[in-house]
């Protein structure tokens, strides 16, 4: 089974951002660097597109900075400087893998 590919706004669209945003992370987050056909469009893989949705929620649901952000994906502290009382919640497992689960699923009905 191969991995699933998406165009940049194939990705925007599925992260409801704008594609501008998303190349804009691509420049400050080093770990998130798509594939390249050989005409450069951008292909973002399953795990780019995980890797997407942890920079939304830690820029726009937990108000990181990017700063922050940055630490935390490089496995710093889990705090930010522009909130210093409140560390990232841990994540339940048992929550993961029923998303998770959910997730394919609806991936499935997709590829119908």
């Amino acid at each position: 089974m191969s991995a699933h590919t998406y165009r940049i706004g194939e990705a925007a669209e599925l992260l409801q951002l704008k594609t501008h945003v998303l190349r804009f992370w691509e420049t400050e987050f080093p770990q998130l660097a798509p594939l390249r056909t050989e005409k450069g469009q951008r292909l973002y893989t399953e795990e780019h597109v995980a890797l997407l949705r942890r920079i939304k929620q830690l820029l726009h649901e937990q108000g990181m900075t990017i700063e922050g952000a940055r630490r935390v994906l490089e496995g710093g502290p889990a705090v930010d400087e522009a909130a210093p009382d409140r560390a990232a919640p841990a994540a339940d497992p048992a929550f993961l893998q029923r998303l998770h689960g959910e997730l394919l699923a609806i991936r499935h009905l997709l590829d119908r």
